[in-house]
């Protein structure tokens, strides 16, 4: 796979040369040598450590010799809070972001990536942790969005929703119990936010929400996929956003 980066040495000459990595997964109970190294410089780049059993790295690695370290490289380089913002600001128009908690399958990730690009999403905030990671399969599912919608990488994801709403960001989340989505006021800087597949949102997540909306079933399956339920909500943003100027 492209962009799998296997062996100590490989990994280590990579984070030295800047090279942008999604995350670095380690062998749980692995020392020694220049492992030390590698983990000071991915914190050092702010590339998340995962520590995994030795299964999940042979399944990464794909037959490359490993020596307990495997790293994904990003598609392509990270962006910042700051850069989404400014894209804003350039279009005269409210920030619009799309965080994705915790969504685990690359379809979902790189579809939603893809919808955001359509809808005007100024950028798309990824948690560090328990997220799948930003690597060459999300890359091609979003048909190259990853190159035009700045991708940022979050810590906290509580911490982070209160401090943009400090700075005058709505928060609504998706969930199953919330009001129709349609009766909504998504106007203004606003955050939405995807749950996971199947859990939906964290419960900090959800208490941290300004607004919590669902989209109405009429069928016998009780939920859409969060990459449909997204882009129907990033839709309705766009909609409101319209009618409102005009």
């Amino acid at each position: 796979m492209e962009d799998i980066i296997a062996g100590r040495n490989a990994v280590r000459e990579a984070l030295k040369n800047a090279h942008a990595l999604s995350k670095l997964f380690v062998q749980e109970g692995a020392e020694g040598g220049s492992l030390g190294e590698i983990e000071n410089l991915a914190r050092k780049a702010g590339c998340l450590i995962e520590y995994v059993k030795k299964n999940k790295l042979e399944e990464l690695a794909q037959g490359i010799r490993h020596q307990g370290v495997v790293a994904v490289a990003a598609p392509v380089a990270f962006s910042t809070l700051g850069d989404a913002l400014a894209k804003a600001k350039a279009q005269g128009v409210e920030p619009l972001l799309l965080l994705l908690d915790e969504l685990q399958d690359p379809q979902n990730v790189g579809a939603l990536i893809r919808t955001a690009d359509a809808a005007g999403v100024h950028g798309v905030l990824l948690p560090q942790r328990r997220s799948c990671p930003l690597y060459a399969v999300v890359a091609k599912i979003s048909a190259g969005a990853v190159e035009y919608v700045p991708v940022i990488k979050i810590g906290n994801i509580s911490q982070t929703l209160q401090e943009l709403k400090k700075q005058g960001f709505w928060v609504v989340g998706a969930d199953m119990d919330g009001e129709p989505y349609y009766q909504a006021k998504l106007t203004g800087p606003l955050v939405v936010v995807i749950g996971a597949e199947g859990k939906g949102l964290g419960r900090l997540v959800k208490e941290n929400c300004d607004m919590i909306v669902s989209l109405p079933m009429a069928g016998r399956v009780n939920s859409l996929n969060a990459s449909a339920a997204g882009a129907v909500l990033l839709y309705e943003v766009v909609k409101q956003r319209s009618t409102q100027q005009g």
